[in-house]
Formats: structure tokens, sequence, C-alpha cells
């Protein structure tokens, strides 16, 4: 009787898990995630093409 009560603890236990990834985020959200990402790789700037001012200025 207590292998039973534990084998139907362990399958009610499996059945409620939530599909995730390694971060625990749903598929949903880690699409979510995924493309806030892009949006703000799109909305990057390259550190190539920063100028520095601060050479150009004297001190006054």
């Amino acid at each position: 009787m207590k292998h039973a009560v534990l084998l139907l603890a362990l399958m009610l236990a499996a059945c409620g898990t939530p599909a995730t990834d390694a971060s625990g985020a749903s598929p949903s959200e880690a699409q979510a995630l995924n493309e806030a990402a892009a949006m703000l790789d799109n909305d990057s700037v390259s550190a190539n093409a920063l100028v520095d001012n601060t050479s150009d200025q004297e001190a006054e």
C-alpha cells in the first residue's frame, strides 16, 4: 500500500511540472526574451563608432 501511495504521488508531481528550459523560463517567456535581446542588439552602437572627445578639449 505504501508503494502505491508513493507511486501516485510521483505520478501527480510529474504531470504538474511546466515545460521550462535550463533557465526556468517557459517557451513563451524564452521567445519574448530572445525578441527583446534582438531589439536591443539592433539599437546598440558599435564601440568603434564612438568618438573620444575628451582628448580634443583643453582645460580652461
